[in-house]
């Protein structure tokens, strides 16, 4: 049980008419409890509201808010984890994309889910990070990092290891270092371990190795592992599926284990492997 929301983030995506009726649900749900709907200049632009008493139009994206409610795919709810990560806040997800892995409810659920958004009666999952810095700036992935040859480029030379000890060097198309929460996407499809929520941990997998050998490992979670480009070329680099800058020939990246960095609001008696069976089906014939 958390406390009762007064005021609440909200942030969506770039296609307001797919989320209109679940912000009507949303004002519906603060109006009746009197709590207060922040929409920043962004939001205000896509959504155009009537000015009404459970809507705040001139506050920015702030850290003073009791709850974020997120309306989108994956990308938005990732962007509404990262915007809070380090704080108290939790982040409630309604999935208006494909899969939605890290979404609280679906669209059809949102009456009942924003009473209860309102109210606090939701369950809180922490879930880890991954901090790096990409060309001199601090970047947090709560999914995962991918380092990815330029399209046209030549195959990649990726070596990676932890302090001292380098685990092997792989011509591939990428890698990719995932936490628990984002070793159902790209990891996955790399044939990468899935994480369970809470595994301390995280998992690197590769994109296309150009080897019989090449193996996913999950690294343990005070462990700083180190990526070079032993490539002649530079290497794109992503967080969260989002460009976040690259990596040149010679350099290299450094990856952390950032514990509970991020609030997610989940169903009461929702679980990790029930949300997985749910989504991508039973593992066993």
């Amino acid at each position: 049980m958390n406390t009762p929301a007064r005021t609440v983030t909200v942030l969506s995506h770039r296609r307001p008419e797919q989320v209109a009726e679940a912000m009507t649900a949303l004002r519906a749900a603060a109006a009746q409890v009197g709590a207060t709907l922040r929409l920043d200049h962004d939001e205000t632009r896509k959504h155009s509201p009537v000015p009404a008493p459970e809507l705040d139009l001139s506050a920015g994206v702030r850290d003073d808010v009791d709850l974020c409610v997120a309306l989108g795919g994956d990308g938005t709810i990732l962007r509404a984890l990262r915007q809070y990560a380090g704080t108290q806040v939790p982040v409630f997800a309604v999935n208006f994309g494909e899969v939605g892995f890290l979404a609280t409810i679906e669209p059809d659920d949102v009456v009942a889910g924003f009473e209860a958004a309102m109210q606090g009666t939701f369950d809180v999952v922490q879930l880890p990070a991954l901090a790096l810095d990409v060309d001199g700036r601090p970047q947090a992935a709560v999914n995962d990092v991918s380092l990815q040859r330029r399209p046209g480029a030549r195959v990649a030379q990726l070596a990676y290891g932890i302090g001292e000890d380098e685990l092997g060097s792989v011509r591939c198309d990428g890698l990719v270092l995932s936490t628990p929460a984002g070793s159902t996407g790209y990891n996955l499809a790399n044939g990468g371990p899935v994480l369970a929520w809470g595994v301390e941990g995280y998992a690197v997998s590769f994109i296309a190795p150009h080897s019989l050998t090449a193996r996913a490992l999950v690294v343990a979670p005070h462990d700083v592992l180190t990526v070079h480009n032993r490539s002649d070329e530079p290497v794109d680099v992503s967080v969260d599926g989002q460009p976040a800058g690259e990596l040149a020939p010679g350099h290299a990246l450094s990856a952390r284990f950032v514990p509970a960095s991020v609030r997610l609001a989940v169903i009461p008696g929702s679980t990790f492997y029930r949300r997985l069976r749910n989504k991508f089906g039973r593992l066993s014939a």
